[in-house]
């Protein structure tokens, strides 16, 4: 069987054809321009993937946001309140049925690659976990006993609000809803406001890493004393910095400071706070995986 997968990021669309790891039949990716054009250009990639491979049985959207995934809202489907240009109030999930009368699976990113990691990756076999993505925003997904993450809406984990010493770290933070926040104070964005270069370029030895790793490490320590999950995945650009990991693991050792009472923190962090097994995959892979459950979904 086939699927397409549609990972709809705020810088890019990331689209494939396929069933799973080692099945990817066909993938391309494009700037995320107007809807009209991106979408269009989604649209005209399964249908020349059609052509060559056969029919898709179904398709999943792993859609930057915020989003609505309610699928008894008004609004099922829409990019809600977006900062992104010309993206607010978009029914991105409307207009792909629209192209495509099938079984269509819809989420956030970020819990579309949370869904790929617990099908195929560092999350097999797990029941409650966090995916945290840190790059040009953060995000955060995940499943709560075998369920992805839902309620009201859906977590906002990167809009959490951390401790700001502002004598250590003066930077008065770049999310135009809350400022200080975990994205407005950690995000690739902020880094380089905050500095005046991208991450990327920032020498491993530099002081931006250990306040970086603070902000993760205070986030991860309120995620992990509210969902108590078994696993935590941070993935993303930022944490492609190989210095960032383990320093990340050794703040939240000391910020929890022996009161959760697991070997696995105490004496394993290293296996407890890991990279996402799919690592640039584990989106548009996610969004398989959605195209897969809205199948099991529509047939059952």
């Amino acid at each position: 069987m086939l699927f397409g997968g549609i990972e709809a990021g705020g810088t890019k669309f990331v689209c494939a054809v396929g069933s799973g790891p080692g099945e990817i039949r066909a993938e391309t990716r494009f700037p995320t321009t107007q809807p009209d054009v991106t979408i269009g250009q989604a649209v005209e990639f399964f249908q020349a993937q059609e052509r060559r491979h056969g029919k898709l049985e179904a398709i999943g959207i792993a859609a930057f946001g915020p989003v609505d995934p309610r699928p008894k809202s008004p609004t099922y489907g829409f990019i809600t309140s977006t900062p992104k240009p010309g993206w607010a109030n978009t029914d991105i999930l409307g207009r792909v049925c629209a192209a495509y009368p099938l079984p269509v699976g819809f989420d956030t990113d970020v819990n579309g690659a949370a869904l790929g990691e617990w099908m195929w990756g560092s999350a097999q076999g797990l029941d409650t976990f966090i995916y945290l993505t840190i790059g040009t925003g953060i995000g955060g997904g995940g499943m709560v006993g075998g369920q992805l993450m839902h309620g009201l809406i859906h977590p906002e984990m990167g809009h959490t609000l951390l401790p700001h010493d502002r004598q250590i770290d003066p930077f008065e933070g770049s999310c135009p809803f809350h400022k200080d926040c975990f994205e407005g104070l950690a995000s690739g964005p902020s880094l380089e406001k905050r500095w005046g270069q991208r991450a990327e370029t920032l020498p491993p030895d530099h002081p931006a890493w250990e306040i970086e790793a603070g902000y993760i490490a205070s986030g991860l320590a309120n995620l992990i004393l509210t969902l108590s999950p078994q696993r935590v995945l941070l993935g993303g650009g930022v944490m492609g910095q190989p210095q960032l990991l383990p320093m990340v693991r050794s703040h939240v050792v000391s910020l929890l400071n022996g009161y959760v009472r697991s070997p696995v923190i105490q004496q394993h962090i290293d296996t407890y706070i890991v990279p996402p097994a799919l690592g640039g995959k584990a989106g548009v892979l996610g969004a398989i995986a959605l195209a897969r459950a809205a199948l099991e979904s529509d047939r059952s």
